[in-house]
């Protein structure tokens, strides 16, 4: 099952496209759900995507699939890190800020709306959201867009036509998710 929601979910990043995706799992046991999550790094640590685990809440995890390489390229990008350090992040590890992440997420009452880059958003759209509080984007499609609509709309299609590929190969028995994921180091 958990393969499914990383064909649905996350085929963006299984092809490199983007940088990380997020989804929410439901479990029966946190045993299974820790033994299904090592499984599956095993398997995609191979590729450069690992799983992380950013928190539960009533039987449903929330998964994070990244590709570690590309996350340290965005973080690096203009800006970034001084502004993540406006949320407390200061580690200069991605591990760090992951873990940053995780704590900001169970110990917040409200979601942490910085997500957005460690999700491989803009920068300004990440900013633009957390200023109108969500109102007054441009468009929308994996995030809410508030700069460079065009680029965003470019993205987006490719996002839509790699799930519907990587679905259709998946669904039908065609390839894995394994031999679906994309080498990166």
């Amino acid at each position: 099952m958990l393969d499914q929601m990383l064909i649905r979910y996350c085929s963006p990043t299984l092809s490199a496209l983007k940088t990380a995706n997020l989804f929410s799992f439901s479990f029966l046991s946190k045993e299974e759900l820790d033994y299904m999550l090592t499984l599956w790094n095993e398997e995609l640590n191979l590729k450069g995507v690992s799983l992380h685990l950013l928190g539960i809440r009533k039987k449903r995890a929330l998964i994070y699939v990244c590709r570690t390489s590309m996350l340290e390229k965005d973080l690096l990008k203009d800006g970034v890190r001084e502004f993540l350090k406006g949320y407390g992040y200061r580690n200069s590890f991605v591990s760090g800020y992951i873990d940053k992440l995780k704590e900001r997420i169970r110990c917040s009452n409200e979601f942490p709306h910085e997500i957005g880059l460690f999700l491989g958003y803009p920068l300004a759209d990440v900013k633009g959201f957390i200023e109108n509080n969500g109102k007054n984007y441009k468009c929308t499609g994996e995030w809410k867009v508030y700069c460079n609509e065009c680029e965003a709309m470019n993205q987006f299609t490719k996002f839509k036509k790699c799930r519907e590929v990587y679905i259709k190969l998946f669904e039908n028995r065609i390839k894995s998710v394994f031999q679906l994921t994309v080498a990166v180091s």
